[in-house]
């Protein structure tokens, strides 16, 4: 990347310097920096207290084996990770993601994410990641048991509800999370709310499932009213992925009077032009634990893609709910050709730069990661709170919070893109609301030698 400003060049030749080979993690702060110029330009407290060097550094890393036995009586071991990158605003908070490609550099990128994501929810909590190269698919419950209890033997003394707490991610669901709960609670010999998307009979909230898929569909709501005078009403969607995020992501679309048409796995992709039929869907991922191509089988009509992704269907609104760099810029050069009105990111990163920039060129709304997708924290945000008081609320009142929280970030990402001469670029508006938050915070509570 080349930035025009010699100070935001020199703090991102420092990181590459300093984290060499980790792409992802040069890719998510370049963005950050790339967008935030205007502020750092307008703001010399910022350079003079090192802000930009200090936020790209985390504040802790830990990194630990993970030994488990498998049915068979083998002996494996994984990686584990916990990356605390940044405590200005409140404990570490982010999820913990179980996946064969779970590396230092993809926690990182999405550690450093969260700090930005955390700070725009309103909520205090500051922005974390961890996981391990562990892939539960395919794992019997035993196995897993196994390797969850392995894992927060060694967490437990790293995390707490006033330190650090995680939340579930890609391959850590309702499932991995008791037994990561049941394990902290057995070692720290205290029952408290050190993580969050827990069962509802042992402190989790309502809205936590759907919360993501929610929030994504109230960001973009608020952002084609906006901007557009618009809404999801008699709009077709192309959604990639079919885990929590795309299911109720699909779920709120329907609600909102969209038609959602396509849904997809890691091996292809489902198009059914009636709408997909979120009965059949939630029954073949969430009972059944099927792939995405037994869908066909049982929805006449529907046609399944293999070793395809969704977006040469035309549409008129994409959400990329699946992972990172999903949607490339031949993707997007489809979506475009096609008329595609609005884009929002359900996923991390699942857009890559040429593609984000591709569609603000071209005149497509964008709603960025960090904004679109904050709903699953900002409902981790509550549980905490409801955690602390010993409170649970009805379903009815988590969800107008996160929808009153969506909305909020919506603005607060708009407005602050139009008082720094950016209006309606929604990247540079959430990095900059989200930077400001964290790195005012930072210099208030003074360097730490």
């Amino acid at each position: 990347m080349n930035f025009t400003n010699p100070y935001i060049a020199k703090a991102y030749e420092q990181v590459i310097t300093r984290n060499p080979n980790e792409p992802e993690f040069h890719q998510a702060v370049g963005e950050v920096f790339e967008t935030i110029a205007p502020i750092i330009e307008r703001n010399s407290i910022y350079e003079k207290n090192a802000i930009l060097e200090r936020i790209a550094e985390p504040e802790r890393m830990i990194t630990f084996r993970v030994t488990w036995v498998s049915d068979d009586n083998k002996i494996n071991v994984n990686k584990g990770f916990r990356v605390q990158f940044n405590s200005a605003i409140g404990p570490y908070k982010g999820g913990l993601r179980l996946h064969p490609s779970v590396n230092a550099s993809v926690l990182k990128f999405l550690g450093f994410e969260q700090i930005f994501k955390n700070s725009l929810t309103g909520l205090p909590m500051g922005g974390g990641k961890g996981g391990s190269d562990f892939d539960p698919k395919g794992k019997s419950d035993m196995e897993i048991m196994r390797f969850c209890q392995s894992f927060m033997s060694e967490l437990f003394r790293h995390v707490g509800p006033n330190l650090d707490v995680p939340a579930g991610d890609i391959g850590t669901g309702a499932r991995e999370i008791g037994y990561l709960f049941g394990q902290y609670k057995r070692l720290a010999n205290e029952f408290t709310g050190v993580l969050t998307g827990k069962g509802l009979a042992y402190g989790g909230s309502l809205v936590r499932k759907e919360a993501t898929g929610y929030g994504l569909c109230y960001f973009t709501e608020e952002m084609l009213k906006t901007l557009k005078n618009d809404s999801f009403a008699n709009k077709k969607v192309a959604v990639s992925g079919s885990g929590n995020v795309a299911i109720y992501a699909i779920e709120k679309i329907y609600q909102l009077k969209g038609l959602p048409v396509t849904a997809s796995d890691s091996d292809g992709f489902i198009y059914d032009p009636n709408g997909i039929n979120l009965e059949i869907l939630k029954k073949l991922k969430e009972v059944d634990r099927k792939r995405i191509s037994d869908y066909e089988k049982m929805v006449k009509g529907s046609v399944y893609y293999p070793s395809m992704r969704p977006w040469a269907i035309p549409c008129d609104i994409a959400l990329p709910c699946a992972t990172q760099n999903e949607l490339d810029i031949e993707d997007a050069k489809i979506l475009v050709s096609n008329n595609v009105i609005a884009v929002a990111e359900g996923a991390n990163m699942p857009c890559t730069p040429e593609a984000t920039q591709y569609f603000q060129h071209n005149n497509v709304l964008f709603g960025p990661a960090k904004a679109a997708n904050a709903g699953g924290v900002a409902t981790s945000g509550l549980e905490m709170s409801q955690n602390s008081v010993r409170y649970s609320w009805s379903f009815e009142k988590v969800d107008e919070k996160l929808k009153a929280i969506m909305k909020g970030i919506f603005n607060n990402a708009n407005d602050t893109a139009k008082a720094y001469g950016v209006e309606g670029d929604l990247v540079a508006g959430a990095n900059m609301a989200g930077f400001i938050k964290v790195a005012d915070a930072m210099i208030a509570q003074g360097v730490i030698y």
